[in-house]
């Protein structure tokens, strides 16, 4: 877990103090000021009260130009970010017509096939010439196109499972099968950083919910060891199902999940291991197949396995990975397969070329170079950043970079001054991560080049200066960019 440092955590609930009393002074005249005015709709309710929204308005809409901010280009390497203006302190903004070209470290394009590619994008237009942007039909209608079948096959191939299901969305992949898993009388133990798709999923399962600490094994084994004595809360029956959800690599921290280890207690156990591979599927291992393939965990010994298209794919959608029986059963029972509008194939045209290009199927060898490349630039970028003196979460190989802000005041101030000198971050706060835990979330593309990545840093060192965010002692400069070069060249 993350430790926060003393004069960092003293600061920051300053800041936020004296955000929320400045906040409740305005509501305070706010009020007074309403009693003369008549409300449009008498006898209705409000839609908000009190607090529901006071963070929104009193303290998001203060920085929102921070966020939501639109392009006008693929996602690639550099790309164009659409210029916002507000006459209003940021209660409102609106679109210009001016572009300022940024380089990118906020997208997930990690093997770099959101932008065109030589071997995707023409099958991709002519999957679109032959199919149409969408099927307008569910899966078990008319939504099945051999384009479908084809990519299940390949899916459950490159992952190493029987067989595959695919939906139109990530976020409803985790959201809608564990309902289908498991319901009353299971049991879900959840990483207590998993994402939030995996929160409500587990929730509408109508099992019971543990939490065990973040990443920390010998925890989640005290837990299965405590439920498992317990049994089902009143009844203390034997729960029918114990699932144990974790994921590949953790979106927020940047961390390797230790697999291994939580897969060796699942047995002992005989709890289901649930893996969420949407940031590592495609990123990591030798072959871009996800973190069983880095840590050497067989397929085999986890039972379902998750994964999105929407990061290393350059696509839209997610996968469920299993047994045969499992995505049999799933097929018939699964919402998302059974009413939702099955993925477009186009979309699903760019999976399976941008699989090939992975596996070299392409008869080139850009797919292994690719993987070299995101490899070479994601330990490079996180060492230097260290060297420096930030905060950097996460492990090595992983493309998420988390730097730690803390501060609310640093959150707009890194985000303002870095697209100032053309370069795009992502700033991340409540309620995505804890009250306390802001930080600016790096993501590393193998489009990235030695030029990209050099700037990069020497802009991010520069705001970080300014802006106060380095924790820790830094190396000294003329060291540091030599090295930085000699890696390269």
């Amino acid at each position: 877990m993350i430790k926060i440092p003393y004069l960092a955590a003293l600061t920051t609930l300053f800041s936020y103090g004296l955000l929320f009393v400045f906040g409740q002074l305005r509501d305070f005249f706010r009020k007074i000021f309403d009693c003369w005015s008549h409300s449009k709709l008498q006898g209705y309710a409000p839609i908000c009260l009190g607090l529901e929204d006071f963070y929104i308005r009193r303290l998001y809409l203060r920085i929102q130009d921070c966020f939501n901010r639109p392009i006008s280009s693929p996602p690639d390497a550099w790309f164009d970010v659409v210029e916002r203006v507000s006459n209003d302190n940021n209660k409102t903004l609106k679109r210009t017509t001016k572009v300022s070209r940024c380089l990118n470290l906020g997208s997930y394009n990690y093997l770099g096939f959101a932008a065109a590619d030589e071997y995707c994008t023409p099958r991709v237009i002519e999957s679109l010439k032959r199919f149409s942007p969408s099927t307008c039909s569910t899966r078990v209608d008319g939504g099945t196109t051999t384009l479908h079948t084809e990519l299940e096959e390949s899916v459950a191939n490159f992952v190493g499972k029987p067989a595959a299901v695919v939906f139109g969305m990530g976020y409803v992949t985790n959201s809608a099968i564990l309902p289908v898993l498991i319901g009353k009388g299971g049991l879900i133990i959840s990483d207590s950083l998993n994402h939030n798709s995996i929160v409500n999923g587990a929730r509408g399962s109508g099992a019971t919910v543990r939490v065990f600490q973040h990443n920390t094994p010998y925890h989640l084994e005290k837990v299965l060891r405590e439920q498992i004595a317990e049994g089902q809360p009143r009844t203390q029956r034997p729960w029918k199902k114990i699932i144990v959800v974790v994921e590949g690599i953790y979106s927020m921290e940047g961390e390797l999940c230790k697999l291994p280890e939580i897969v060796a207690i699942c047995k002992k156990s005989k709890a289901y291991v649930y893996l969420d591979e949407a940031h590592s599927v495609g990123a990591v291992g030798k072959t871009g197949r996800g973190v069983c393939e880095l840590l050497g965990v067989d397929t085999a010994d986890v039972d379902i396995m998750m994964g999105t298209f929407t990061k290393s794919f350059g696509s839209c959608g997610g996968y469920i990975a299993g047994s045969k029986e499992l995505i049999k059963y799933l097929k018939y029972t699964c919402p998302a397969h059974v009413y939702a509008t099955s993925i477009s194939p186009p979309a699903a045209q760019q999976i399976i070329s941008s699989i090939k290009v992975i596996l070299g199927e392409d008869g080139s060898s850009r797919g292994a170079q690719k993987l070299a490349r995101i490899r070479e630039n994601c330990n490079f970028f996180r060492s230097e950043l260290q060297k420096m003196g930030f905060e950097v979460l996460g492990d090595n190989d992983s493309p998420v970079m988390p730097i730690m802000l803390y501060n609310p005041s640093k959150i707009p101030a890194f985000s303002r001054e870095c697209l100032k000198r053309n370069v795009a971050v992502v700033t991340v706060a409540f309620p995505a991560t804890p009250l306390l835990l802001a930080r600016a979330r790096i993501c590393i593309s193998a489009a990235h080049t030695k030029e990209d990545l050099i700037k990069a840093l020497e802009v991010i060192s520069r705001v970080g200066d300014l802006v106060g965010i380095k924790y820790f002692p830094a190396e000294p400069k003329k060291q540091q960019l030599e090295e930085s070069r000699v890696k390269f060249e």
